[in-house]
Formats: C-alpha cells, sequence, structure tokens
C-alpha cells in the first residue's frame, strides 16, 4: 500500500504582503461605503425633517393670512407688501386683541423670521414702528431675487389669464390672493435640487373691503 504525502507550501513573504495589501484596500473600500451611505442617508433624513419644518411653517402662515383683520387702530388689514416680507394684522395668539405680524426672508442667515407686536395701551391705540418679539420659524429658506418668498395678486386672479402678479412693492389695497413660495436645501453645495414648497392663500376678509 503506497500512501502520498502531500506537502504544504509557505507563503513567501512577497505573497503575505500583497495579501496583506488587497485585504487592506478592501477593507478601505467597505468603510469608505459603509460612510458614504451614511452620510448620504443622514442628508436624505436631515433634509426631510427640514422639508417638513418648513411646509408646517408655510400652513400657519397661511392659516393666519387668511384671518387677516382691520387693526385695532384702525389700520388696513394688509400694512405692507414685499418680494420677502409681508406685514398684516390678525389675531394670531387668540388673545382678542389684534397683532400687528411681520413675516421676512433673512437673506443673511436663510431664516424665514416671524416678528410679532401687541397694540400699545395707547388712546388712542398706536402700535409700535419696529417688532416687539421676533422669532425664528424655519430655516434653510434660500429663496433669492428670482423666486421670490412671496407674490401678490389681485381680484382678476385666477380668471386673468395673465396671471401676472402684482409688481412690488404692492398696492395693498388691491391684494386679494398672496403666493407663499419657499425654497428649501440644507446644502446646495452637494443638493443643488431645491425642496419646492408653495401654496396660494385667498384672503377672504379683504373681500369686505370691495
Amino acid at each position: 500500500m503506497h500512501f502520498f504525502s502531500k506537502k504544504l507550501k509557505a507563503m513567501t513573504l512577497m505573497e503575505m504582503l500583497v495579501a496583506i495589501a488587497i485585504t487592506l484596500i478592501v477593507m478601505e473600500g467597505m468603510t469608505y461605503l459603509f460612510l458614504k451611505t451614511w452620510d448620504t442617508n443622514k442628508f436624505i433624513l436631515e433634509e426631510g425633517l427640514a422639508s417638513a419644518a418648513a411646509s408646517r411653517a408655510t400652513n400657519k402662515l397661511i392659516i393666519q393670512l387668511r384671518g387677516v383683520q382691520q387693526a385695532d387702530d384702525g389700520s388696513y388689514p394688509l400694512r405692507s407688501a414685499g418680494d420677502f416680507d409681508v406685514v398684516f394684522y390678525g389675531d394670531v395668539d387668540d388673545d382678542a386683541a389684534v397683532e400687528k405680524v411681520h413675516y421676512y426672508l433673512d437673506l443673511d442667515t436663510d431664516q424665514l423670521m416671524m416678528g410679532v407686536s401687541d397694540p400699545l395701551a395707547t388712546n388712542p391705540v398706536t402700535y409700535p414702528n419696529g417688532d416687539a418679539a421676533v422669532s425664528v420659524v424655519t430655516n434653510f429658506v434660500v429663496n433669492e431675487s428670482d423666486n421670490p418668498l412671496f407674490l401678490y395678486y389681485n381680484a382678476n386672479y385666477p380668471s386673468d389669464t395673465t396671471n401676472n402678479p402684482l409688481t412690488t412693492p404692492a398696492n395693498v389695497g388691491n391684494i386679494e390672493m398672496i403666493r407663499v413660495h419657499l425654497l428649501i436645501n440644507i446644502d446646495p453645495v452637494h443638493a443643488p435640487n431645491n425642496v419646492n414648497i408653495e401654496s396660494f392663500v385667498d384672503l377672504r376678509n379683504l373681500h369686505d373691503y370691495e
């Protein structure tokens, strides 16, 4: 009976170094893929959260605009109307007093801001010239000059087939509808496509002034 012995061939130093190098390359590739996937998922989550916050902020603004009303000092419900800011009167905190409300985009911080001023206890009633209290409504708003935050329309909208917005600063007496348009992007360098949030609000309370 014959027995055949099989000799084990040892790896040379060069083969061992090549194997180690290949292993390190594979591990580096897997680590990069993991980090890239993590970063992408993190960005998607943060973008989604920012968009949801902006959507809630837009809904809040729309509700408040629908409730515009005459100020406690007798002023017209809309005070001013610009591309990136609007000032109106309404009881936004349900305290029976009509506040002066100022929404505007801070172009330096990309934040939508809200200023609120209560009527002063004077006789006759007056309002502060500036904003008494200011808060951040939402972040990452990247609207620029070619994409106004607010667009204003008169009574002809939408029957007017041109649907042209009013020139700003708009004459508040002509405004009956406002388009609120937010462009959201938490990182414009890596995600050039903005999230678009827009809504139209019919200022029904202003129809009584016709």
